[in-house]
C-alpha cells in the first residue's frame, strides 16, 4: 500500500531523514519506535505531504504522491492522521466534529455522515457522548473521538503520531484499546509510539529508527528479544 523510496528530509543544515526506504501492505501493523529526535514523526509527516520530503519518493496505493500533480487534498481523504494533540473543534459537539469532513469535503448526505458517526463513537467506546462538547471530556475521551473522527472519511491507511504521549497515565489504556480493536479488524496501521506494550502486542512488524536512519526492522519478538543493532540494544535497555 505504500512504498517509500530513498526519503531523505532537511530543515536546514539539520538533515532529519536520510535515505529512509520502507514499505507497508495492505492490513498490516507497523510501529516505529527510537528516541526522540529520531525522525519518526517526520516520516509519518512526509507520507501524507504535511511536510514535503527534500528528495525520494513515496508511492500510496501505486500513485507516485511526490510528484507535482497530486491531488494532496484527494491523498488526504484516504490516509487518517491521529496527533498528539487532539484538535478538536471547541465550538462543536462531538458528532458535529465527526461530521463536519465527510459531509464538507465529501458531499456525503448529512443524515448518514451522522449515523455513520454515530456507529464509530459506540466502536471508540463514547456512544453516549455524541452531544457533548469538547471541553467536558477527559484527554482520553478527545483521543477517542479524534480516532473516531478520522476514521468517519473511511480511509485506507491510519497514521497515529505518538497518541498517547499527551495523556495522563490512566488514560493511555483506553486509547490503546481503541488502536488495537482498529488492528484486529483489519486496519492499515502506522503507528509512531513509546509504548513499547502496545508494540509487542500489536504490531506485525516494528522499526527502530535512530539519527534519521532505520536501524533495524523485524517482527516484535526478533526487535524486542533478540535485537541485532548495539544501538538497538542500548535503547531498549533503557526503557524496558
Amino acid at each position: 500500500m505504500i512504498n517509500v523510496k530513498q526519503l531523505s528530509k532537511s530543515f536546514g543544515d539539520n538533515q532529519v531523514l536520510k535515505s529512509i526506504d520502507v514499505s507497508v501492505k495492505a492490513g498490516e501493523v507497523v510501529v516505529i519506535i527510537g528516541p526522540s529526535g529520531s525522525g519518526k514523526s517526520t516520516i509519518l509527516r512526509c507520507l501524507n505531504l504535511l511536510e514535503e520530503p527534500t528528495s525520494g519518493e513515496i508511492f500510496f496505493e501505486g500513485q507516485n504522491i511526490t510528484s507535482p500533480d497530486v491531488n494532496i487534498d484527494q491523498l488526504r481523504q484516504k490516509m487518517g492522521m491521529v496527533f498528539q494533540s487532539f484538535n478538536l473543534f471547541p465550538h462543536m459537539s462531538v458528532v458535529e466534529n465527526l461530521t463536519i469532513t465527510p459531509v464538507k469535503i465529501k458531499k456525503e448526505d448529512p443524515e448518514q455522515a451522522k449515523k455513520r458517526a454515530l456507529a464509530l463513537l459506540d466502536q471508540v467506546g463514547l456512544g453516549d457522548k455524541a452531544e457533548a462538547y469538547p471541553s467536558s471530556l477527559s484527554g482520553g475521551q478527545q483521543q477517542r473521538v479524534a480516532i473516531a473522527r478520522a476514521l468517519a472519511m473511511n480511509p485506507d491507511v491510519m497514521l497515529f503520531d505518538e497518541p498517547t504521549s499527551a495523556l495522563d497515565p490512566e488514560m493511555v489504556g483506553e486509547v490503546l484499546a481503541v488502536m488495537k480493536d482498529l488492528a484486529e479488524k483489519g486496519m492499515t496501521m502506522v503507528v509512531v509510539t513509546h509504548e513499547m506494550g502496545f508494540a509487542k502486542e500489536v504490531a506485525d512488524r516494528v522499526i527502530f529508527m535512530a539519527d534519521g536512519v532505520i536501524q533495524e526492522e523485524g517482527t516484535p519478538e526478533q526487535i524486542f528479544e533478540q535485537p541485532k543493532n548495539l544501538r538497538t540494544q542500548d535503547f531498549l535497555n533503557k526503557v524496558l
